[in-house]
């Protein structure tokens, strides 16, 4: 039933969705362009692709500890490898949307909740290399894949910190310049998914863009959804189905989007 009720919300996202040509703001229809659209071929793409390839024929087997809603494939706390890079892992279209998205919007500092293995991380570092990447992941034993992962690209511009975000976020927020590019990928459910969202947008500031992961994942994320969106503090959110995008930007008129991508 739930297979059901997910391809019925996307065939509604499809329906009701735009392209570019149905897009009137300047700021969207730039954004939509140069960035939902752009079809380049950026060489980091393949040294991302070529190592999350090499993670898919891994044998190794790691205990995970799940803070979150877990995984809707995997239900077994000891879990291959292999099956993380395929499931946990944004598929490739997303990983590239972030690295583009993090090269248009050109952030300072950028953070993220929800490391993973650390593909979309490293998408992101290489989008803006002279940023300064924050990355937080619950399980200690994924952590550490995802640090050898950096090495191996040769990331220096990202800080891995394991823990509960719960924990970590409100002292990271209270320590550290706040981010423009916010990357929230981590929990799937409903309180603590605005939660996150209200500690991080009480210090954005103009210019500031938070992604959302998952946004029609669950009845849950699809009500965290609509609230952020209609978030006094948003005035821009474009929903990808897949990916949820708000914009804080007092220069820009409260929309709401569906775009076809």
């Amino acid at each position: 039933m739930q297979k059901v009720d997910y391809a019925l919300r996307y065939i509604n996202y499809l329906l009701h969705s735009k392209t570019k040509f149905g897009i009137h703001s300047p700021f969207l229809f730039n954004l939509v362009n140069e960035v939902l659209y752009d079809k380049t071929e950026y060489p980091a793409y393949k040294s991302i692709e070529n190592l999350k390839k090499s993670l898919l024929r891994s044998t190794e087997i790691i205990e995970v500890t799940d803070l979150g809603a877990g995984s809707k494939t995997i239900k077994s706390n000891r879990r291959p490898v292999s099956k993380i890079a395929k499931t946990s892992s944004k598929p490739k279209k997303y990983g590239r949307l972030m690295f583009r998205l993090a090269r248009h919007l050109k952030p300072l500092h950028i953070l993220e909740l929800g490391t993973s293995l650390g593909f979309s991380s490293a998408y992101m570092a290489f989008g803006q290399p002279q940023s300064k990447l924050t990355t937080i992941e619950g399980c200690p034993n994924i952590s550490a894949i995802a640090a050898q992962n950096f090495r191996q690209l040769n990331l220096q511009n990202i800080t891995l910190l394991n823990g509960n975000f719960d924990e970590i976020l409100p002292r990271w927020i209270g320590q550290n310049e706040f981010p423009t590019l916010i990357f929230i990928d981590g929990n799937h459910r409903k309180e603590p998914t605005i939660r996150y969202f209200e500690q991080c947008v009480s210090k954005a500031v103009k210019g500031t863009c938070l992604v959302f992961d998952d946004i029609h994942w669950s009845a849950e994320m699809e009500q965290a959804w609509e609230h952020i969106k209609y978030s006094n503090s948003v005035n821009l959110s474009v929903d990808l189905f897949f990916m949820g995008l708000v914009f804080i930007n007092d220069d820009l008129s409260k929309e709401d989007f569906q775009i076809r991508f």
